[in-house]
């Protein structure tokens, strides 16, 4: 239906929404491994590491998983905004369509939010990983691994503002790290070097940049040479970071990312507009998004977490 002279309407207003949508820069697709979901609960099954393969000897050599799993219950979203009619009488198209945009915005980066939340509070009693543990900690166990951590520190003369050779070394040693991990067979998890996305508050955005883009590196007192980690990983900042003395050093070209998206009702574009029954009673007209999803941590073995000291 038509709004009153307006040439909005309900489809135009829809797809105001979601070309403003589409255009919102995010990360959380970066970062997780999106798992489509059919029911409430989705029970993840980590069943640890595939079996080295071997000579075939006397035949096929069955080898049992290790069997760990835990549950991620789908959540539901929502976000309205509402303008009265005499906004669309009075043809304030500009203003209704300000606030449309700004509701694709907000729905856009939400699971970027979500993400800000199990990065900061990973060290948190209850934000767990599969394993039961703590998200980051120096305690994850499995099988024949033996006791293995994600919790790293680095050197800073201000841990606050680190420098680009500081970065670069704690990135060295991040990567470093990683790649020593073990399987629950006690296997190494044979973790290869690239595929990585440095993520940072902002107050460290540009300092990573400048330590991975730079070609040389040295000055007065260190002679100039290559910069051997150019390149060597992305660098994203999310806003809900507000510790400046922390980073997360992040495996995204896994099979199973550090996070998990699990997607269970595609985002919906509702109204209750002109000749609604609401707007009849209220004179107000309504639009609003709902979806159900979950942003839930996947392997902690591809998350570092990095605090200068």
């Amino acid at each position: 239906m038509a709004v009153v002279n307006t040439g909005l309407s309900v489809p135009g207003i829809k797809g105001e929404f979601f070309n403003r949508f589409d255009q919102v820069t995010t990360y959380y697709q970066d970062l997780t491994t999106r798992i489509p979901s059919t029911t409430e609960t989705e029970q993840y099954r980590f069943m640890g590491a595939a079996p080295m393969m071997r000579e075939w000897g006397s035949g096929r050599l069955v080898k049992q998983y290790n069997l760990e799993s835990y549950d991620v219950q789908n959540m539901e979203y929502e976000a309205t905004v509402g303008f009265s009619q005499k906004e669309v009488e009075d043809d304030q198209l500009a203003q209704i369509r300000i606030r449309v945009h700004e509701l694709a915005e907000v729905a856009a980066t939400h699971k970027d939010y979500l993400l800000e939340l199990l990065l900061a509070y990973g060290e948190t009693a209850g934000y767990l990983a599969y394993d039961g543990q703590v998200f980051f900690s120096e305690t994850h166990e499995s099988g024949q691994s033996g006791a293995q951590s994600n919790l790293l520190t680095a050197s800073a003369v201000d841990p606050d503002n680190p420098t680009e050779a500081e970065f670069r070394t704690a990135l060295t040693a991040a990567i470093a790290h990683m790649m020593t991990l073990k399987s629950d067979r006690g296997d190494a998890m044979r973790i290869p070097p690239d595929g990585f996305i440095c993520v940072v508050p902002p107050t460290m955005l540009f300092t990573a940049l400048q330590a991975l883009d730079v070609a040389l590196v040295g000055g007065s007192t260190d002679p100039i040479r290559q910069n051997v980690i150019q390149g060597a990983a992305r660098v994203i900042a999310l806003p809900g970071l507000t510790d400046a003395s922390k980073w997360y050093l992040c495996k995204t070209n896994m099979t199973i990312r550090p996070f998990i998206f699990q997607d269970r009702v595609p985002l919906e574009f509702q109204a209750l507009d002109v000749g609604s029954e609401h707007a009849f009673k209220t004179g107000r007209l309504q639009f609003g998004v709902r979806a159900r999803y979950r942003i839930a941590y996947g392997y902690w073995q591809y998350c570092m977490r990095t605090d200068f000291t």
